[in-house]
């Protein structure tokens, strides 16, 4: 086995995300209503199988997850120029091991039309990165062509995060399981979770803080992928949480807030622009 606690609870900000997946909520049922799952069913059979999320975080090396997010609640606008393929082009060529691109609409302005760019323009791995809570939306992933998605322990039933994670399966798309404390931790881990990460942000109040990974890093069965995600600055971070035993690494803001996001991952690697290492 790979400690934690669980922050106390901050009624006001449970309240943005209780906004969030209730917005999501009807804006699901909407799109259902629209689009039945037979239709989705068909076009997720089109797509090309699944590239390998799970592979690609257990490389040897310094994995990094890194996500194109135009917004955040916590943060507003976080880019301005916003053009999906054209980051998933420079933050491949610059070592990212997948991409997590964000397609909530409401809160942080994103799409499925944003992962349908990306995905065409690289050849690894994209993760859907949304409020997922209906086997609907995973369909809806696979059939937009990502090659998996999240899935966030504290907004689940233990019945439904089964669910969903055998959906995933079947699909070829082996979920990201997100935990934000040690009993959502538990909750994965019954759940036979193999890629788990844990959220350094508090989605109730949006504080981050890297000891929350380095909390829970021993629970995490040494059988599943740990990924630490949020707050992520500088390659101190990442070496800390390596030797800690985290596998891969969730980095989004680190990159979007710069012109050309390829320069801080390259510097969070380790490596200069033609790919030599930095010692």
């Amino acid at each position: 086995m790979r400690n934690g606690k669980h922050d106390g609870t901050n009624e006001g900000a449970k309240t943005t995300l209780h906004r969030i997946v209730e917005a999501r909520q009807e804006s699901v049922a909407h799109r259902k209503r629209v689009l039945p799952e037979a239709a989705l069913k068909m076009a997720a059979q089109k797509q090309s199988p699944a590239r390998d999320f799970a592979g690609a975080l257990a490389r040897t090396g310094c994995n990094i997850i890194a996500e194109l997010k135009k917004a955040s609640p916590s943060l507003g606008v976080i880019r301005e120029s916003y053009a999906p393929a054209e980051l998933a082009k420079a933050l491949e060529s610059a070592g990212a091991a997948a991409l997590s691109v964000l397609t909530e609409e409401d809160f942080f302005r994103g799409s499925l039309g944003d992962l349908k760019e990306a995905k065409k323009s690289v050849a690894i791995p994209i993760l859907r990165k949304d409020f997922v809570f209906d086997p609907w939306q995973v369909w809806e992933a696979r059939a937009a062509g990502a090659d998996t998605f999240l899935l966030i322990v504290s907004i689940l039933s233990d019945e439904l995060l089964s669910e969903l994670l055998a959906l995933g399966r079947e699909l070829g798309m082996e979920p990201l399981v997100e935990v934000h404390s040690r009993e959502e931790l538990a909750r994965a881990k019954s759940a036979r979770a193999r890629i788990i990460g844990v959220n350094n942000r508090d989605l109730r109040d949006f504080r981050v803080t890297l000891e929350t990974s380095l909390q829970l890093i021993e629970e995490i069965p040494d059988d599943a992928i740990a990924v630490s995600e949020s707050g992520l600055h500088t390659r101190e971070d990442l070496s800390k949480l390596r030797r800690a035993g985290f596998d891969a690494f969730l980095i989004g803001e680190r990159l979007m807030k710069q012109a050309d996001p390829a320069e801080p991952l390259r510097e969070l690697l380790g490596v200069t622009a033609d790919g030599q290492r930095i010692h």
